[in-house]
This record gives structure tokens, sequence and C-alpha cells, in this order.
């Protein structure tokens, strides 16, 4: 199972995005071998601290902007 949600494509977006930016535009490589050691090097160096991602919001904050954005997008314009 792949999820295809906007949320989670917004996170592995962002993952490359770290992934280019710490790794891989700062590189020189003179074959794929050596871009391959760089991706493996940032893997590894990402896994030895790994950080757990903590909502900050209440559900509750969450639901009611919800219920903002959708009377928003129910007005006539």
């Amino acid at each position: 199972f792949i999820p295809t949600g906007s949320s989670w494509l917004n996170l592995i977006e962002r993952w490359f995005a770290e992934l280019t930016n710490k790794a891989i535009r700062r590189g020189s490589f003179s074959g794929v071998g050596g871009l391959v050691v760089a991706i493996h090097e940032f893997l590894e160096a990402s896994n030895r601290d790994p950080t757990v991602y903590v909502w900050t919001a209440s559900a509750e904050a969450i639901m009611e902007k919800v219920a903002r954005c959708k009377a928003i997008l129910q007005t006539d314009h």
C-alpha cells in the first residue's frame, strides 16, 4: 500500500529536498557509484539521530480551521 494523499506526498517532497540540499547539490560525482555512496551516507547520518514528528495543534484546533475553510469556500463571491 502506497498512500497518495497530499500530506504524505508533502513529507516525501520535503525529504527529497533535504537530500538534495545536504548531500547531492554540494557534491561532485564522477559517476553513479559516487552518487549512490553519497545517498547512503546521508541515510546513515539521518538514521543515527531520528526524530519523531509531534503534532502541536489539538484535533479540535485543526477541525476548527477546517470548518473555517469550508465556510469560506462555500460562500458566494
